[in-house]
């Protein structure tokens, strides 16, 4: 099959590799309909994330079952299925809280790589969720978001407390941020304030909810935030960049006995003690447990009462996948779809 692996900084290639197999009796392998790239992934291409050697790229995926392990049990051949980046067993009592990115069996979901033909999934019956029936082609972008980009918006929403009456700051305009703003409506929220510099977010952030744009970073921003809130800082705030800059940003930008939802991938990221224990602000973050909201997710896209497949506004045949990675570094792209030829 082919696969993308990324040998190092800037040197994604594609290369025909050997098809995954049935390992353990709970995995599940999957024909690939739809794989794509993640903020994440440019972390070790920028060289800021190191590798140890070549190693096969994806996490996030939806596609068709084609055989499973002989315990597998509410997964068969022929399910179209959601999968999350971290496997879980789902029955434990971290997953039966809701964590299950911290399930106690946890382990990389797709260590092949999904952006390729084939996935070999573990814990099949924990991590996948099949939908009601096969999808229309217009929908497979947004079941597609929700193995990750939109889980893991949502998750933040949800760690923030977004809900109705409140006010939602919204750090990072990346596709999980993007999507944060879209989760925090719909859990009704009354106001979300999109901070982005970009035209063609700015104007997605609108669509997906937000009634405000803030454009200052740092200190301006936070005051920006301030101005907007009666002087008092958000209720809640979503941050998803995982930097330092972004961090304090979001802190600063919440009111004492407001709610952070921190789900950038931290690089660096170092919080001052003293200022943290008076500022009144809660914390709570982390790898979203996607798993926990694909029933009701693949239900609201399912049932077209949310489309944030949006997000992917670049799509490109598989083989073609290190012209996504540019994209994305070059802030040319939001979030490249890739589609294996299988697919078809």
């Amino acid at each position: 099959m082919h696969g993308v692996v990324m040998y190092g900084p800037g040197d994604v290639r594609v290369e025909d590799r050997e098809r995954p197999t049935i390992v353990k009796p709970t995995d599940a392998v999957l024909r690939v309909t739809a794989s794509c790239i993640c903020g994440s992934d440019l972390w070790p291409y920028r060289g800021i994330e190191k590798q140890d050697g070549p190693t096969p790229m994806g996490h996030e995926y939806v596609g068709v079952v084609e055989e499973v392990g002989k315990d597998v049990r509410t997964i068969k051949p022929g399910d179209f299925v959601v999968g999350s980046f971290f496997a879980s067993d789902n029955t434990c009592e971290i997953c039966a809280s809701g964590y299950q990115t911290h399930c106690v069996r946890r382990e990389a979901a797709a260590s092949t790589g999904a952006q390729s033909e084939y996935l070999r999934v573990p814990l099949a019956d924990g991590t996948l969720v099949a939908t009601p029936g096969v999808p229309d082609d217009d929908l497979v972008p947004s079941l597609l978001a929700a193995s990750d980009v939109l889980g893991t918006g949502w998750f933040a929403a949800v760690a923030a407390e977004a809900g109705p009456g409140k006010t939602v700051a919204v750090v990072g305009d990346g596709a999980v941020g993007l999507l944060g703003i879209l989760a925090a409506r719909q859990l009704g929220a009354e106001r979300v304030i999109a901070m982005s510099r970009h035209a063609d977010r700015q104007a997605l952030a609108r669509e997906f909810g937000a009634t405000d744009i803030v454009e200052e970073r740092g200190d301006e921003g936070v005051a920006r935030i301030k101005e907007l809130s009666d002087g008092l800082g958000a209720h809640s705030t979503i941050e998803a960049v995982g930097t330092q800059e972004s961090m304090l940003q979001a802190i600063r930008a919440t009111r004492a006995g407001g709610h952070v939802g921190y789900v950038g991938v931290t690089h660096d990221v170092s919080l001052p003690g003293m200022e943290l224990f008076f500022s009144g602000v809660h914390l709570h973050g982390g790898p979203a447990p996607v798993r926990r909201f694909l029933p009701d997710l693949i239900d609201l896209i399912w049932r077209r009462e949310i489309d944030p497949g949006k997000v992917f506004d670049l799509t490109l045949p598989l083989d073609r996948a290190a012209e996504g990675y540019t994209a994305m570094d070059e802030r040319r792209a939001i979030k490249v779809l890739l589609t294996p030829p299988t697919a078809g």
